[in-house]
């Protein structure tokens, strides 16, 4: 049986770990992809002919174990990608349930760009005696290539400003941006098409496969604008993405480290452009450490914004 298993929180990065691991196919490792909304038919087949590494989203995972398509004794490596993300997405069951009978002496790594007290709780439960390697400082913290802008606003004037920006940008430039729920998303999305903005949209009402197509048109660059929730804000990696727009605030601070760091990669720098509304008072403080942290101008609104919040 397969001796790897690579947890993910998305099928978008567990497809785009996929895309990587297949690269050594020449060395004769086989692979598979296990996600919710692919044919589980085909993933079946796949696996009873037999592969050396799995990748695989919580769900569909815990589906074939317990279906008993999939045995997972033999894992003696296990990655679990972007930990914090599954557990945001209430994925702990369909993990614990997943690794029960894996083999105590494995060797087990969890990567996590945050590492708030839920992920030390797993890793305490799955890990024995671990290592712990820290990247850059264990606080929260943004990348340090990304310029980061605030625009206070109000929420009825979001789409003029957001319309505004795409206006002023260069023909070389990409952006991601993101809405929190997946109304807003399709709906910035028609309003963007119907002035004739050529874009495309990721979020979980869409199928996989114009999932899938989305992502790679805005890879290849038939579309520079790609409209998406926060499932777009884990591991995806689009190498020349040049802007972000947070044109819903995120609810979690650590969202928003993690939208803005789709941006600045390998090197490159870019820009973050966040739209902070009134309802959006309550991670004024928690924004100012991240800006400071960074280097990066604190406007007064949002130092005046935090302090109010304080008082109330």
């Amino acid at each position: 049986g397969p001796t790897v298993l690579i947890l993910a929180p998305t099928r978008e990065l567990a497809l785009q770990i996929d895309k990587e691991v297949s690269k050594y196919q020449y060395k004769g490792i086989k692979s598979v992809c296990l996600y919710g909304g692919g044919d589980r038919k085909e993933q079946i087949k796949v696996v009873s002919k037999g592969v050396d590494i799995v990748i695989a989203t919580p769900g569909r995972l815990n589906d074939l174990v317990l279906a008993g398509h999939l045995n997972v004794i033999n894992f003696s490596y296990i990655v679990l990608d972007e930990a914090d993300r599954m557990l945001d997405m209430g994925f702990e069951p369909q993990i614990r349930k997943s690794l029960f009978d894996v083999r105590p002496d494995r060797q087990t790594i969890m990567t996590s760009a945050t590492w708030p007290p839920g992920v030390r709780r797993l890793a305490d439960s799955y890990m024995k005696d671990p290592i712990q390697v820290n990247v850059g400082s264990l606080d929260l913290a943004a990348v340090h290539t990304v310029t980061q802008k605030i625009m206070f606003i109000e929420e009825d004037d979001k789409e003029a400003a957001l319309l505004e920006f795409v206006s002023s940008m260069e023909p070389t430039d990409k952006v991601i941006i993101f809405c929190g729920k997946k109304a807003t998303a399709t709906h910035v999305t028609t309003e963007l098409c119907l002035k004739g903005i050529e874009c495309q949209s990721l979020h979980g009402d869409r199928d996989q496969s114009d999932r899938e197509a989305a992502l790679e048109e805005m890879v290849d660059g038939t579309v520079n604008i790609l409209v998406a929730t926060d499932v777009a804000s884990r591991g995806i990696d689009i190498k020349d993405l040049t802007h972000v727009v947070n044109f819903d605030f995120p609810r979690h601070i650590e969202e928003y480290v993690h939208r803005v760091g789709r941006t600045g990669r390998a090197g490159r720098t870019g820009v973050a452009l966040s739209f902070v509304a009134r309802n959006d008072w309550a991670h004024a403080g928690e924004l100012i450490k991240i800006l400071e942290e960074a280097n990066q101008e604190v406007p007064m609104e949002l130092e005046q914004m935090a302090e109010r919040f304080e008082a109330m």
